[in-house]
C-alpha cells in the first residue's frame, strides 16, 4: 500500500493572508487562475479541505468543466474526485454544499467524534475514527488504501501548516494574487510551527508562472534547493 502524493494548493495575497475578516470570502486568484485549480483538481484522485473552511467559505469542490469530467470517465474515473474533510470536533452541518454535490465524501475524525457525525451525516459520507486524535499519516494510508494516488489540499491554514510540519507535503502549488490585506487577524497560508530542517532547509523551485496578474509558484517541500526536478 501506498500513501498519495500530496500537493497542497493556495491563493495568497503578498503579504501572505488567504482570505479577510470579512463574512465574504476574498477572491484572491483571477478567472484564469481558478480554471488551472479546476484542471489540477481534475488530475486529483481526492480533493481535503479542512472543517473551517467547510463552515467559512461553503465550497462545493467540483470540476465543473463537463469536458474534463468526461475525460476522467474515460480513463475509468468518477467524474469528480472522493471529497474529504478533517473535523476533531465533529460539528458538522450537514446542509454544508459540500456534501450535496460531487461523489462520494469521507470525513475522517477522532474516535470520539464519529458516533456524533454518523447520526448527524447519516449517508452524506463515510466517517473514519483516526484514533484518540486525528492521526494525517493514518488518514494517508486509508486514502491509500481506497486507490488514492494523488491528493490535492485546499486548506485551510491549519491543515496546511499539519501536513507541511509532519512532512507529508509533496508539493506546494501557491498562487500570488497582487493584492495586500494588511489585517494581523486574517488567517495565512500557515500558521508557526516547528518545520522539518527550520531556516536551513531551502525547498526545491519546480516551477514560476505567471497566470495574468497571478504568479503561480511550485515548490517541493522534500527536496532541497538546486535538486533537479521534472
Amino acid at each position: 500500500m501506498q500513501r498519495p502524493y500530496v500537493l497542497l494548493s493556495c491563493a495568497m495575497s503578498v503579504d501572505g493572508h488567504i482570505d479577510d475578516t470579512t463574512p465574504e470570502r476574498l477572491l484572491l486568484s483571477n478567472v484564469h487562475d481558478f480554471d488551472r485549480v479546476e484542471q489540477v483538481r481534475a488530475e486529483s484522485d481526492a480533493i481535503l479541505i479542512g472543517a473551517t473552511t467547510m463552515r467559512r467559505d461553503n465550497p462545493r469542490l467540483l470540476v465543473n468543466s463537463e469536458a474534463r469530467r468526461a475525460q476522467r470517465a474515460a480513463q475509468g474515473l468518477p467524474p469528480y474526485p472522493l471529497k474529504v474533510t478533517v473535523t476533531n470536533s465533529g460539528d458538522l452541518d450537514p446542509t454544508l454544499k459540500f456534501w450535496h454535490h460531487g461523489g462520494d465524501k469521507v470525513v475522517y475524525c477522532p474516535d470520539s467524534a464519529t458516533t456524533k457525525l454518523r447520526d448527524s451525516l447519516g449517508d452524506l459520507a463515510q466517517v473514519v475514527g483516526l484514533g484518540p486524535t486525528v492521526d494525517f499519516g493514518r488518514m494517508l494510508d486509508d486514502l491509500g488504501r481506497r486507490g488514492i494516488k494523488r491528493l490535492m489540499v485546499e486548506g485551510g491554514g491549519t491543515i496546511h501548516t499539519q501536513f507541511l510540519t509532519q512532512g507529508l507535503a509533496d508539493e506546494i502549488h501557491l498562487a500570488i494574487a497582487p493584492i495586500f490585506v494588511g489585517d494581523p487577524n486574517a488567517p495565512r497560508f500557515v500558521n508557526p510551527g516547528d518545520f522539518p530542517g527550520g531556516t536551513g532547509h531551502r525547498m526545491a523551485l519546480a516551477e514560476v508562472r505567471a497566470v495574468d496578474d497571478v504568479v503561480l509558484l511550485r515548490y517541493l517541500p522534500k527536496q532541497p534547493s538546486g535538486s533537479k526536478t521534472s
